[in-house]
C-alpha cells in the first residue's frame, strides 16, 4: 500500500520536504486565504448576500469570469499554433519572436496597460481605422479581452513548448505511414498528447487573467454596468474602508476561481490518464 501511495526516490528525505512544503504553503497560501475569508465574518449573511449582490457588483463578477474564459481559450488555441511554430520551424527572426512571447511576463502591468490604451483609443494606431469599422476596443469590454489575451498568451506557450519538444516526429511519422491525413495526425495523435499540457496553460492564463487589474484598468474605462471588473469592485471597497465588503467580493472570486481551476485540474489529470502520460 505504502509504495503505491508514494514513488521511491533515490534520494532519501520525503518526511523533512513534505513538512516544509505544507509549512511553506500554509505559510504563504492558506493563512492569507483563511484571513479573507475569516474577516467577511464581519458582515452577518444578510449583509454578504447584499454586497455580492449589488447589480455593479454582480456585472463586475461576470465581466471578469466571462472576459477571463474567453482571453484564455483565445490563448489555448493562438498559443498552441504559436508554439508549434516555434518548436517545429525554423525562420528568420526566430529567437526575436520567441524573446517576444515574454514580454508581457517582465513588462509592467500599467505599463502594458497604457500601451494598449493608446493603440486602441480612437486616435490610435490601430483604433483610429477599427472606430469608422464600428469596432471601439478601448473602454469596451473588447479591450479587456485584449489585455488578457496579452499578458495570459506566455503561459499558454511556455506550458505547451516543452511537451512539443519531447514530442518525436516519427509518431507523426507513423500515423502517416498507416493512412492517416493531416488533420487525422493532429486531432488524434498530436492533440491527445498535448491536451493535458495545453489545458494546464489554459489554466494558468485563467488564473492569470482573472485578477488581472494594472494592464487592464487603463483599457476598460472602467464604466458603471459595462466595463467594470471584479478587482476595480475591491478597490473601490477599500478606498471607501469598506474592508469586510472587500474581502466579501474577493471571497467570491475566490470560491469560484477554485470550483473552475479544479474543474479544468480534474480534467487534465484524467486526460493525462486516458493518454498513458499520468505521472
Amino acid at each position: 500500500m505504502t509504495s503505491k501511495l508514494f514513488k521511491q526516490s533515490v534520494i532519501p528525505g520525503f518526511g523533512v520536504t513534505l513538512g516544509f512544503t505544507l509549512a511553506y504553503l500554509g505559510l504563504i497560501v492558506l493563512i492569507p486565504l483563511s484571513a479573507v475569508v475569516w474577516k467577511t465574518t464581519d458582515l452577518t449573511l444578510a449583509q454578504f448576500w447584499a454586497t455580492v449582490t449589488e447589480p455593479r457588483i454582480v456585472a463586475s463578477l461576470r465581466l471578469s469570469f466571462a472576459a477571463s474564459l474567453i482571453a484564455a481559450a483565445v490563448n489555448a488555441c493562438f498559443g498552441l499554433i504559436l508554439a508549434w511554430m516555434l518548436v517545429r520551424y525554423r525562420f528568420p527572426g526566430k529567437k526575436i519572436v520567441d524573446t517576444l512571447v515574454d514580454l508581457p511576463f517582465a513588462l509592467p502591468t500599467a505599463v502594458a496597460g497604457i500601451a494598449l490604451t493608446a493603440i486602441y483609443a480612437k486616435n490610435g494606431w490601430l483604433g483610429q481605422y477599427l472606430e469608422p469599422l464600428g469596432i471601439k476596443v478601448a473602454f469596451t469590454p473588447l479591450g479587456i479581452m485584449v489585455a488578457l489575451i496579452f499578458i495570459g498568451l506566455p503561459f499558454v506557450v511556455r506550458t505547451v513548448q516543452p511537451v512539443l519538444e519531447d514530442l518525436d516526429k516519427e509518431i507523426e511519422e507513423a500515423a502517416a505511414s498507416l493512412g492517416a491525413n493531416r488533420a487525422q495526425t493532429v486531432f488524434k495523435v498530436v492533440l491527445p498528447i498535448i491536451l493535458p499540457a495545453l489545458l494546464t496553460g489554459f489554466a494558468l492564463a485563467f488564473a492569470r487573467a482573472v485578477g488581472e487589474y494594472g494592464s487592464v484598468i487603463f483599457i476598460a474605462g472602467n464604466l458603471p454596468m459595462v466595463s467594470e471588473i471584479a478587482p476595480l469592485m475591491i478597490i473601490t471597497k477599500l478606498e471607501q474602508y469598506d474592508y469586510a465588503g472587500a474581502t466579501a467580493i474577493a471571497v467570491v472570486m475566490l470560491f469560484f476561481s477554485f470550483i473552475l481551476l479544479l474543474l479544468v485540474n480534474t480534467l487534465q489529470a484524467w486526460t493525462a490518464k486516458r493518454t498513458g502520460r499520468d505521472l
